[in-house]
């Protein structure tokens, strides 16, 4: 193992997490960050596209007020977990930005894939659950690994809790409509909210409030009509030339499973090694009293560290050499 080594930061990309209602402006928002993002890196955007949100923004609209020329990016469009997975896989030196549009569609159809037993009140059983789970977990730990700045866009969901006093499920505020841990996982997290105009003709106003920002720049802060500028410029500086890895639960689990299998190899020869030493003691006790001085050493203490089946191998030994030397005394007795 490694152990603990002076803490560096080691990212190279921003990973950003984007939630709210319809008509918030993720997609948007999204496009703007990645065109920025885009721009200074000379790379291009890979979008995932889950729901049709860009069809109108790859096109030049001389009326839409804010950035009317069209975006630049390549986008596929589907909803299956595994197609994205294998595609963010494929994309090459010349891509740099991936949108995920929305996260909430990939992980609904990893759930629509599970085609087991369920519970008699139609729900997935709990034990089903890590199953399902993990392709999807395997598509963030490679966001989240990859030297690509990653955009994160899930539908707004409701957040209940269980009402102490009453015992009731109550409505308590708003989340990513995704798996529980997704909204943890990016660096940044942004709520984004839609204002009405305050008189008739006028245009209403996009807000971005800052949920998490592990940086501490933009924690707590809200922006109205959010740009590349005034969400992403502040944060490059802290960037660096070297992307963590974030291993997988088959890397982690793998990992575990050869440290578990090793302490276990040598818990089995130690107690080996302690059966061997006490039945050659054993052997070697010529009076009852020698017998009882070896059984001495064999404490609790001692039996702990041993595997249950050499405990029994020694007990019966010991029990035998007992009976031998009874034997030999009566014997000697009688002559």
């Amino acid at each position: 193992m490694a152990g603990f080594r002076k803490a560096k930061a080691e990212q190279a990309a921003l990973k950003i997490g984007i939630y709210g209602p319809p008509g918030s402006g993720k997609t948007f928002t999204s496009l703007l960050i990645a065109e920025g993002l885009a721009k200074l890196s000379k790379k291009r955007i890979a979008y995932v596209d889950t729901e049709r949100g860009t069809d109108f923004y790859c096109k030049s609209v001389p009326n839409r007020s804010v950035h009317p020329e069209a975006f630049d990016f390549d986008a596929i469009y589907t909803r299956s977990l595994t197609e994205v997975t294998e595609s963010v896989k494929a994309l090459g030196p010349e891509h740099g930005i991936v949108v995920l549009d929305s996260i909430t569609h990939l992980w609904e159809a990893a759930r629509a894939a599970y085609s087991g037993k369920q519970t008699r009140a139609g729900t997935i059983p709990m034990q089903a659950w890590g199953s399902i789970k993990k392709p999807y977990k395997e598509l963030m730990s490679l966001l989240l690994s990859s030297p690509m700045h990653v955009i994160i866009c899930g539908r707004e969901g409701t957040e209940y809790a269980t009402d102490d006093e009453t015992e009731e499920l109550k409505a308590v505020g708003k989340k990513m409509k995704a798996e529980g841990e997704t909204p943890y996982e990016p660096h940044i997290l942004l709520r984004m909210t839609s204002t009405k105009p305050s008189k008739p003709g006028a245009v209403g106003t996009i807000e971005c409030f800052a949920e998490k920002d592990r940086t501490g720049v933009l924690q707590g802060k809200v922006f109205a009509n959010p740009t590349f500028e005034s969400l992403c410029a502040p944060l490059l500086g802290l960037l660096g030339g070297t992307q963590a890895h974030m291993a997988t639960e088959d890397e982690t689990a793998s990992i575990d499973a050869e440290s578990l299998a090793k302490a276990e190899r040598e818990r089995e020869q130690k107690s080996a090694d302690l059966m061997a030493d006490f039945e050659a003691h054993i052997k070697l006790a010529k009076t009852p009293e020698d017998l009882k001085a070896v059984g001495k050493t064999i404490t609790p203490e001692v039996k702990k560290k041993m595997l249950a089946a050499h405990v029994a191998a020694i007990r019966e030994q010991y029990q035998d050499r007992e009976s031998a030397l009874s034997g030999r005394v009566v014997a000697v007795a009688a002559e």
